[in-house]
């Protein structure tokens, strides 16, 4: 059956013009634009405009909390028809199972989802996952369609020091003529020559432009993140101008659910680069055709002839307001609602596994007391206001009052517990630049081995909340004089919940809002900003379940200097 798409005005994404003229689709793909085509059914959409279904270049489905039909359920209405998607969260708690659960789970959603394969499982030497990837089990992935690659290639001193198990996951992807995706936070100069050459040929982490243009002009593709925590767009906004916006690609990383269902998905980044002045065309592309033909997508990513029927309706051009939403053809959302669809099946075995992630004994306040007495000078973890990188800071510490805490100079205490093997490992350390005055807030969400962390003022309350969640079996937490203010259980790997998207968010920011309560300024993500604050592949300073970690220098810290 025909059908043709009346009086709207196409966005041409080949041409940055928008014309006005008709479509017609057959079997889920365009076969005309133009005029006077005749259809078994018309649809009008007389001053609408019609905009190719946007691509999120690299997103961790984990991260929004959702399971992948609860996902596509959220993203779908706000335009979003495919993703590319590392599901490293979940290998790092459950390897290759974790990988195959979100394939399963993933089948013939109304948003098409491709995948990476992790490449860093875990992610350095000081990090304890419940599973290892050996570039064996990666290359098993690679004769499935929608596998693209090898994703964020985030051990980037195994390739400047050539580690040949790193370097051998890089080249059998390349020998598939995969892509190797890339993740080099201030990488520069002869070391980031060493990495592009290696075959890595994009980078999502940049937070500056003078970072952004020498990976553009070594010949790195950007990637624009807008996530929850890391907000990168607004200093990033020049590379939607010219000459550079045609090596750029929109991406969100990590966005929690009710950040997703509040504020949109790519939608939302082409809206805010509008309101900072700059091209609707030019978000559109980066959101659209440019992914697509980076990714090798063919049928993706425009309106025109032999391409996928995956069209949007904009009710406006500027405010990027999605009215209906078409996949292959098909309406699969309108007025922000997702329509109903059969969320596909996934073994029951698989989902055990996946489902009893926790191995840990219980966390008692001897385990998070820190040894020493007097005053000391600490290597404190400084956090930095919507970006991941973090700071060392050298501050005195008073361990006879409070073990170190210090609620009126913000210094406050923080654990990572390991909870895959119940080895017993438990980071400690000191934090700032949260705000927090009261209670603790945990959660079984820390990147990227995903082992239990927590923040407290006190180790009663951090020792409450962590043995809440290890009873939930993962979740999200805060903890005032030992009840629980406000919680979300995360049974899926500790990682996700099979909630439907609203009942999801609003668990989500009950949980958020709690924190503020607790004089968290409202102006920070705490559990987005606290889940990277153990991910040892972003500079400065971070805490894995072995302690302080240098990742500059790729090495252990003592927590005092004197």
């Amino acid at each position: 059956m025909k059908k043709l798409f009346k009086g709207g005005t196409v966005i041409n994404v080949f041409t940055d013009t928008a014309e006005k003229t008709d479509v017609l689709v057959e079997n889920g793909r365009i076969i005309g634009v133009g005029t006077d085509y005749e259809a078994d059914e018309i649809i009008e959409v007389t001053g609408k405009y019609l905009c190719p279904g946007f691509i999120d270049g690299h997103i961790h489905i984990e991260s929004t909390m959702l399971l992948p039909a609860g996902f596509a359920k959220a993203a779908a209405p706000h335009g979003t028809t495919a993703v590319i998607t590392d599901p490293h969260e979940i290998a790092n708690v459950c390897g290759t199972d974790g990988i195959k659960f979100m394939m399963s789970a993933s089948e013939g959603l109304p948003v098409t989802v491709y995948f990476m394969v992790p490449s860093c499982v875990p992610a350095t030497r000081f990090d304890e996952s419940g599973a290892v990837l050996s570039a064996d089990d990666i290359e098993r992935f690679y004769g499935d369609p929608r596998v693209l690659g090898l994703a964020e290639m985030m051990n980037y001193p195994g390739i400047i020091f050539d580690d040949p198990a790193t370097l051998e996951k890089v080249r059998r992807t390349l020998a598939h003529g995969l892509i190797v995706n890339g993740h080099a936070p201030l990488l520069t100069g002869k070391d980031l020559d060493k990495y592009i050459a290696a075959g890595i040929t994009d980078d999502h982490e940049c937070s500056n432009m003078e970072e952004a243009l020498e990976k553009l002009r070594k010949g790195q593709r950007i990637m624009i993140r807008q996530g929850t925590a890391a907000r990168n767009l607004a200093g990033l906004s020049g590379l939607f101008d010219e000459p550079y916006s045609r090596r750029c690609i929109l991406a969100t990383d990590d966005k929690h659910p009710a950040d997703l269902i509040a504020n949109g998905h790519i939608d939302s980044m082409i809206r805010l680069a509008v309101e900072l002045g700059k091209s609707v065309f030019a978000g559109i592309r980066m959101a659209t055709i440019q992914a697509a033909e980076y990714y090798g997508l063919r049928g993706k990513g425009a309106i025109a002839p032999g391409y996928d029927a995956d069209i949007l309706v904009l009710d406006d051009l500027d405010t990027v307001r999605v009215g209906t939403v078409y996949k292959s053809g098909e309406k699969v959302a309108e007025n922000g609602v997702c329509l109903p669809f059969e969320a596909p099946a996934v073994s029951e075995e698989i989902k055990q596994k996946v489902c009893n992630s926790f191995n840990v004994s219980e966390i008692k306040p001897t385990d998070l007391h820190i040894d020493g007495t007097g005053s000391r000078t600490c290597r404190v973890i400084g956090i930095i206001k919507d970006q991941l990188i973090t700071e060392e800071k050298l501050l005195p510490v008073n361990l006879d009052t409070n073990n170190g805490v210090d609620t009126q100079r913000d210094i406050l205490k923080i654990a990572v517990i390991e909870r895959h093997h119940n080895t017993g490992h438990i980071g400690r350390g000191y934090i700032t630049g949260l705000g927090l005055k009261h209670g603790a807030i945990a959660s079984s969400v820390s990147h990227d081995s995903h082992n239990l962390i927590v923040i407290g003022t006190n180790d009663e309350d951090m020792v409450a909340a962590a043995n809440l969640i290890h009873k939930a079996g993962g979740g999200m937490i805060s903890v005032r004089d030992g009840k629980i203010l406000a919680e979300m259980p995360l049974p899926y790997a500790g990682l996700m919940t099979d909630a439907e998207p609203a009942a999801a968010a609003e668990q989500n920011e009950k949980v958020r809002q709690s924190v503020y309560a607790l004089d968290v300024p409202a102006d920070i993500e705490p559990f987005m900003t606290m889940a990277f604050v153990s991910l040892p592949v972003i500079p400065h300073i971070k805490l894995t379940t072995l302690g302080l970690v240098d990742v500059d220098k790729q090495e252990l810290l003592p927590l005092f200097t004197d």
